[in-house]
């Protein structure tokens, strides 16, 4: 439903966005990931036909979006980076505005703009002015616009962003009950919602594509995917537990830190492979009293950082 064609875009000398291509399926919630200044907002901008390329393109439901500009965006649904309104409309009559635009007869009208406000609960606001309300509420006057003609593409740039707990989990509940009949792009800056809704994840830097694939595959490039934490007190510590954690086929390196009193131990896998099982099971052999044990599928964040600040290095799985 997206497919994205070696996009490239510079301002001067500087490149923004630097021969990016892939695409998107129908069921799909693509988090589009990357640092401040990465090439995420200028791409959906690409995307939508905010900003023309100076080489590549986009073809959304087949339509290039530089070809038959107006056929495309009639499949988008937008929120653009700030959720851009007019503040001194109501709710109810910028989203009345919004599907004037979009061409709804008066009873369509009144249908889809109930509709988009019951989605987001907006109705008790919707006789306020934009202007008098919360960041919050203003963000989802801006995804209630973009939801509004049911679009078979959702292009969410930060749809979460000023949200508290309560409002966020509404709208990734919101999200992952509109992807089934949809392709969607959110950028986001909260891995969290990576893990919480998206099927797949796109990392890029400096403009360019540095990972694509699933939430799990980019959590098994963390150095400490499928490691095993186990933490003693002083007094349980076995004298032998390194010389015979050390046998165990499958552990690449053994870390050991004391924090409050209490030694913890993280036993780093070969290739991310599982050990948790044989460790456990070398623990009641040994009959070691141990005051926590858990695996770890491995930290996004790190994983981000890492890809991000130097690329492919130590740390980050191949």
């Amino acid at each position: 439903m997206i497919e994205i064609k070696h996009l490239s875009m510079k301002f001067g000398s500087f490149t923004a966005v630097d021969d990016v291509s892939f695409q998107v399926q129908k069921g799909e919630v693509l988090g589009f990931l990357g640092p401040n200044g990465a090439g995420k907002s200028t791409t959906m901008k690409m995307i939508t036909g905010f900003l023309t390329p100076v080489s590549g393109t986009a073809i959304v439901c087949d339509f290039d979006i530089a070809e038959n500009p107006i056929e495309a965006k009639k499949n988008i649904g937008y929120l653009p980076e700030g959720a851009p309104v007019y503040a001194d409309m109501t709710v109810q009559g910028f989203l009345e505005f919004i599907a004037d635009v979009r061409g709804y007869s008066k009873e369509e009208k009144q249908v889809a703009v109930e509709t988009a406000m019951e989605k987001t609960h907006l109705q008790e606001v919707k006789n306020k002015s934009i202007d008098t309300l919360s960041k919050g509420f203003k963000r989802r006057v801006g995804i209630a616009q973009a939801i509004l003609h049911d679009p078979p593409v959702l292009i969410m740039d930060e749809p979460t962003d000023g949200l508290d707990p309560n409002q966020k989990f509404e709208v990734r509940e919101l999200i992952k009950k509109m992807a089934k009949d949809k392709a969607i792009i959110i950028s986001t800056h909260i891995l969290e919602e990576v893990e919480a809704i998206c099927t797949r994840a796109i990392i890029i830097a400096q403009g360019k594509k540095l990972f694509d694939g699933s939430p799990a595959e980019l959590q098994g490039k963390a150095e400490d995917h499928n490691a095993v934490q186990v933490s003693f007190s002083p007094s349980n510590r076995p004298a032998n537990f390194e010389s015979t954690i050390k046998a165990i086929e499958g552990i690449s390196e053994i870390k050991q830190r004391e924090e409050n009193g209490t030694i913890h131990y993280t036993l780093l896998s070969k290739e991310g492979r599982s050990i948790a099982q044989r460790i456990n099971q070398v623990i009641q052999e040994q009959n070691w009293k141990v005051d926590e044990l858990f695996s770890s599928k491995g930290q996004l964040d790190t994983v981000f950082r890492q890809l991000t600040q130097s690329g492919e290095q130590k740390g980050v799985r191949t």
